[in-house]
C-alpha cells in the first residue's frame, strides 16, 4: 500500500511538472493580440519619431519590436516591397508577392490584400524558427492612415 502511494505521488508530481514546463514553452509564443499591439506600437513610434527611426527600430533584432517567436516588419502596403525586417534584412526592397506556402496561398498578396482595407489578417503556412515543417501562421497587418506603410506582425496558431 505504502508503495502505490509513493508510485501514485511520483506520478502526479511528473504529470505537474510536465504540465508546469508546458505552460513556460507556451509563454515563448506571440500571440495575435501582441502581434497587434506591438504593430499599433511601431506605428505610435512612425507618428511620433518618423519612418527613419521606426525603420531603423524594427531593423534590429535586439530592439523593440522582436519578442518571443515574433517581429514587426514594415512593407509598402500598395506594391508589398519589404521596408523593415529585423530577421533578414535582405528582403528589404524585395517585391515578396510572387512568394507561396505549401499549400498555393500567395502570402504577400494575402498581406496586401489586408493591408489595402486599412489591417487584416493574412492565414498560411510557415515554418517556426528552426523547423523545416510548416506550421499553421497568422499574421496581422496594420496601415498607418494617409500613408502607404504597413506594418505586420505574425503568430503561429
Amino acid at each position: 500500500m505504502k508503495m502505490k502511494r509513493i508510485l501514485l505521488a511520483t506520478i502526479i508530481l511528473a504529470a505537474s511538472l510536465i504540465v508546469c514546463s508546458g505552460i513556460t514553452l507556451a509563454g515563448d509564443f506571440a500571440t495575435t493580440d501582441e502581434c497587434i499591439s506591438m504593430c499599433k506600437k511601431a506605428v505610435a513610434m512612425y507618428n511620433e519619431k518618423g519612418e527613419e527611426a521606426t525603420f531603423q527600430a524594427i531593423n534590429d533584432q535586439s530592439g523593440p519590436f522582436v519578442w518571443k517567436d515574433s517581429y514587426v516588419f514594415a512593407m509598402n502596403a500598395e506594391n508589398g516591397i519589404i521596408l523593415a525586417h529585423p530577421m533578414k534584412p535582405g528582403l528589404i526592397g524585395k517585391d515578396l508577392l510572387a512568394l507561396k506556402d505549401i499549400n498555393g496561398t500567395m502570402i504577400f498578396v494575402e498581406l496586401l490584400k489586408a493591408a489595402k482595407a486599412g489591417e487584416g489578417w493574412a492565414h498560411y503556412m510557415w515554418p517556426k524558427p528552426g523547423e523545416k515543417q510548416a506550421s499553421k501562421k497568422a499574421s496581422y497587418i496594420y496601415t498607418i492612415p494617409g500613408t502607404t506603410i504597413a506594418m505586420g506582425a505574425g503568430a503561429y496558431e
